[in-house]
């Protein structure tokens, strides 16, 4: 039995059957390693030796926590909600609810894309923005399910995509691990290769709005708008412009968002809008409130290497490859949905591209793909299972938000509506692009 099948098997059962994802994603490994013939110590050995390599995002994203809260506690966000809430406070009037919601899906989208190319700060802006916003979605009766896919389709789509921040990395993986894998390609034909795949994601988030669009009433006392309104000093707002351009810049520079996120953190603190007395308190609940990410981070980052270790993808591809018989539409079919399990297990898109690479360019050669063609399977492969995967930041970054107030399910919530709206269509238009596009 194939290794990679039953250790993200397992993963999931236990996930959806609510088992913490930490516990659900060392159990899956241990007993893949067990299944690939791996003994228990050598499972250990290497689960524990790709720990590491989570490390570092792991305390980026607890930084970058710290700095949100921080910036939060300027009194800006809560700025925002107030003109919002203004818009919905007298009720009844549907065209002023009907408007607040297209803002706040505007505001949420925007953000979102942002993120991953012009701002670069990834999932941070997440427990920046929501939480004060779910007092609005509250009363709007918004089902935060639709909000989990709104983010995640801003969280993903742009690296599939767009060839700047994030995607630029992204885009650089799979050149470059396409080159390794024996078939060179131009970085300016990826977002050629990558436009019908792109367009499953709209797709998606078109269907969500449409399967999450009835009211969903969650628990939540009276809020007036006067709650909301805060005084704001200028110089508060203009220091924490500061604080978000210093980040972005020290992040570019150094390629770290840790350095960023500790940038920001600086200004706030030489400026006076992070007062010393609450610095300390602000930042720990910050990194605490990203805790449970980079746990999840980590311990993504252990599976991955047993996944590895097993050798079991290699087989599952090539097991696949002999069973189709040159069958290109069924290979290339069988290929995505290959990706699709070995992203959702490991959690992430760049680490499943070097993983994928070295065994579907071959394949891809042999069945007479042309490069544009490859591109698409290998890109779209990798972001599969993206969305819908425990361990995927673009799922663990909703949630945190989400769930400030307890009654958003991570598995239920975000996982099994963005699995739905985002992975089928992904499959459909990336075999499309694959076997008729390109």
């Amino acid at each position: 039995m194939n290794a990679v099948l039953v250790a993200v098997g397992v993963m999931l059962i236990l996930s959806l059957l609510r088992i913490n994802v930490v516990f659900s994603l060392i159990i899956g490994a241990l007993i893949g390693g067990l299944t690939a013939g791996l003994s228990v110590a050598e499972t250990i050995e290497a689960f524990t030796g790709g720990l590491g390599a989570g490390a570092t995002i792991a305390l980026s994203y607890a930084l970058l926590g710290g700095f949100a809260i921080a910036i939060s506690r300027t009194g800006i966000p809560e700025l925002l909600v107030g003109v919002i809430l203004k818009l919905v406070k007298r009720k009844g009037d549907s065209q002023k609810v009907g408007l607040a919601k297209v803002l706040v899906f505007l505001l949420l989208l925007m953000m979102a894309i942002f993120s991953q190319n012009l701002i670069p700060i990834h999932i941070a802006f997440i427990p920046l923005l929501v939480p004060p916003i779910l007092k609005i979605l509250n009363m709007l009766q918004v089902d935060r399910r639709l909000i989990a896919c709104i983010l995640a389709f801003g969280l993903i789509t742009p690296y599939m995509f767009l060839p700047y921040g994030f995607g630029a990395i992204y885009q650089q993986i799979v050149a470059t691990q396409m080159g390794l894998s024996g078939l060179e390609i131009a970085l300016d034909d990826i977002p050629t290769a990558m436009a019908v795949p792109a367009l499953g994601m709209v797709f998606g988030l078109i269907a969500a709005f449409v399967l999450f669009r009835k009211p969903r009433t969650y628990k939540q006392e009276d809020v007036e708008v006067e709650e909301l309104e805060v005084n704001v000093k200028k110089s508060s707002i203009v220091f924490t412009i500061i604080s978000l351009i210093a980040a972005l810049y020290v992040q570019i520079e150094t390629d770290s968002m840790i350095a960023g996120a500790l940038a920001g953190i600086t200004v706030l603190y030489i400026s006076g809008a992070l007062k010393w007395k609450e610095a300390d308190q602000l930042l720990t609940e910050g990194m605490r409130m990203m805790a449970f990410v980079g746990f999840v981070m980590i311990t993504a980052n252990g599976f991955a290497a047993v996944i590895t270790a097993t050798g079991h993808v290699e087989s599952l591809v090539e097991a696949s490859a002999d069973l189709l018989a040159g069958n290109v539409s069924l290979a290339v079919l069988i290929m995505l949905i290959i990706g699709l399990i070995v992203t959702i297990g490991i959690g992430s898109s760049f680490a499943t591209i070097p993983i994928i690479a070295a065994i579907f360019v071959p394949l891809s050669l042999e069945l007479g793909l042309s490069p544009l063609a490859t591109i698409a399977l290998i890109g779209t492969a990798g972001a599969l299972g993206d969305a819908g995967s425990p361990a995927s930041d673009s799922t663990l970054g909703p949630t945190a938000g989400l769930s400030v107030d307890g009654q958003h399910n991570h598995i239920w919530d975000t996982c099994v509506p963005t699995f739905i709206c985002y992975n089928i269509p992904l499959v459909l238009f990336g075999w499309i692009a694959v076997v008729f596009v390109l």
